[in-house]
């Protein structure tokens, strides 16, 4: 098949991507580049934290490890020439820019692109580059729909391409040490989770600057709406799209994609056993469609062992911040201090009673890293470590920190947070399937 007829026939429906049968594996992909060429990359989307953080992330390495970025594909015209600007006036270098993935996945002047477009889009864009047989370090979340999930964990495995989640956490050396913690048994079996994200910024996701200057006509409405339900053009959509569903499901698929993938990590479970949510709109009445506001249940575990998670967030008061906090019979494992301890453990007056034995755990500080939250956009040390295991990993072809599985892994997640947000009922996983199941049915948009 024609690489274009290929495309349109995966891309097409529910039924899935037909990526076996076809020839499409990792012998008929371009091989690796020798030591001393240079990796050329595309960027799939010149979004504002494509430039704020994983641009700069990766030239912080790329005369080092030999990596170029020669191209940029955006279908807004004024994404376009600011990306040509932005590079000659940085970097001092100029880019190619392409409408659309098409037209630079034809020109063949890439081995490996970031991709860093709407959340809805990940998958469909990360298919493309694995059709293309390019590596890819892909943005978080990886799927909003367990269809779109199925087909480019499918294409991925198919091409064996070197993927990376941009789930930044498992290049951290903190949350590193405390999953060695965890694993290593020391801290005991986690009996609860608490996590939260907290921000008061009415200007989050949203850009009514910008949206005034953005006209249908400079863009290609068509194909940003990709594989979900026609909507007549909105600028609202095409540039605040996390207010949105199906566009977005918001805050699970943007911040607790990544606390929940360190559950995932952390504990060895693939997903939740269960999840009950709610939430609303409680706050900023702009006409988004996701809410400001959710706590949502997550029940873990196999057979008689496993754990509850509590996860909260809000957009219109700050207070807690973000937090993540893992809880033992001993003690304490805290993401924010960086610390574990005793704090909450079995003292021995409480065991006394039960003839039982202390249980408190020695006190563990976990190596520090600062993370920023606050602000829309910005590159911080995570983003730079995991940009660089990226690029260690094409050049070494050894799976990286956060590969494709932990990806799909952590989407299972966050739909089914979506599912019982939206729907009310209790979630749960379908595992023939493959289909988060709400209220006996599959949950769609």
């Amino acid at each position: 098949m024609e690489r274009r007829d290929f495309l349109k026939t995966s891309l097409a429906g529910a039924a899935g991507l037909a990526v076996t049968g076809t020839g499409l594996n990792a012998k008929n992909f371009a091989a690796v580049k020798g030591a001393n060429d240079k990796i050329k990359v595309g960027i799939v989307g010149f979004s504002d934290r494509c430039r704020s953080s994983l641009i700069p992330s990766f030239q912080l390495y790329a005369k080092e490890l030999g990596f170029e970025i020669v191209a940029v594909s955006d279908i807004w015209k004024r994404r376009r020439d600011e990306a040509e600007k932005f590079f000659m006036d940085k970097y001092q270098q100029k880019v190619k820019t392409f409408r659309n993935n098409e037209e630079l996945y034809d020109s063949k002047m890439c081995d490996a692109v970031i991709i860093s477009t709407a959340d809805f889009q990940h998958a469909t864009h990360l298919i493309e580059a694995m059709i293309a047989g390019c590596d890819a370090y892909v943005e978080k979340p990886f799927a909003e729909t367990m269809d779109d999930g199925r087909r480019a964990l499918t294409a991925v495995q198919a091409a064996g391409k070197i993927v990376q989640i941009g789930s930044q956490r498992r290049s951290a050396p903190n949350y590193q040490a405390a999953h060695d913690f965890i694993q290593s048994g020391k801290f005991g079996d986690i009996t609860m989770v608490e996590m939260c994200w907290n921000v008061n910024q009415p200007g989050r996701w949203r850009r009514p600057e910008l949206v005034a200057q953005c006209f249908e006509k400079d863009t290609d409405w068509k194909r940003f709406l990709c594989n979900r339900p026609y909507e007549e053009w909105d600028p609202r959509k095409y540039l605040e799209y996390r207010l949105f569903w199906p566009f977005s499901s918001g805050i699970p698929g943007q911040w607790m994609s990544h606390q929940i993938d360190t559950v995932h990590w952390f504990t060895g479970y693939n997903h939740p056993r269960s999840v009950a949510a709610n939430g609303g709109v409680y706050c900023w009445k702009d006409g988004r469609r996701n809410f400001d506001t959710i706590t949502a249940v997550f029940d873990y575990g196999e057979g008689d062992k496993g754990f509850q998670l509590v996860y909260s967030s809000r957009m219109h008061n700050s207070a807690g911040g973000v937090k993540e906090l893992y809880f033992s019979n001993g003690g304490s494992l805290n993401l924010d201090t960086n610390e574990v301890n005793s704090e909450g453990g079995l003292e021995q007056w409480a065991a006394d009673e039960m003839g039982m034995k202390a249980n408190l755990l020695d006190t563990y500080t976990l190596p520090s890293i600062k993370v920023e939250t606050s602000a829309n956009t910005g590159s911080d040390p995570m983003t730079n470590l995991h940009m660089r295991n990226w690029m260690e990993c094409v050049r070494s072809r050894k799976q990286p920190n956060a590969p494709v599985k932990a990806g799909y892994n952590h989407s299972i997640a966050t739909i089914m947070c979506n599912a019982a947000l939206r729907t009310g009922e209790k979630v749960t996983f379908d595992e023939a399937s493959q289909e988060v199941m709400a209220g006996g049915k599959v949950f769609r948009y």
